[in-house]
């Protein structure tokens, strides 16, 4: 049986007790889904922790149902987007000063997903490779920006 996303984040929210709508959008590689909830916060939680959780446990279980199932990107009322953005923006700042500087500049520790968008957001810029370091204290990794040779 082919997964579902749509249907299975809809009975996770309903088993947490959340009313809410979910609305399936198709991106490029990804499938969006975006969950409409009177209480949005309590649903993205502490800088998006709460949400991270619930597209992790989303897709293990469509990962259990079709082990050939697209992983999904669960967003609360566009709380994802508006942080991609300024992620995008940071990536973008912090380029511009390896390239005025030629220094490597560090960027914060942040989770996989945070730094997939900032190498995605780098990889067709000519002048400025990324890297993923360990950072210690911390299961998170800090992206490196430094000038290509």
């Amino acid at each position: 049986m082919p997964a579902q996303p749509k249907a299975t984040l809809e009975k996770i929210l309903e088993l947490l007790g959340f009313p809410a709508t979910v609305e399936e959008h198709q991106l490029e590689e990804d499938l969006l889904l975006d969950v409409k909830a009177e209480d949005s916060g309590r649903l993205i939680g502490r800088q998006g922790q709460t949400l991270s959780d619930l597209q992790y446990i989303t897709n293990r279980l469509l990962f259990q149902q079709d082990a050939r199932a697209p992983k999904v990107m669960v967003d609360v009322s566009g709380y994802r987007a508006q942080a991609r953005e300024a992620l995008v923006k940071k990536a973008k700042n912090a380029a511009e000063k390896v390239r005025r500087w030629g220094d490597v500049v560090e960027l914060e520790p942040m989770s996989a997903f945070d730094r997939r968008i900032i190498h995605n957001a780098l990889k067709t810029d000519p002048d400025i490779e990324t890297q993923s370091v360990e950072v210690e204290g911390t299961e998170k990794k800090a992206m490196l920006l430094r000038p290509k040779h």
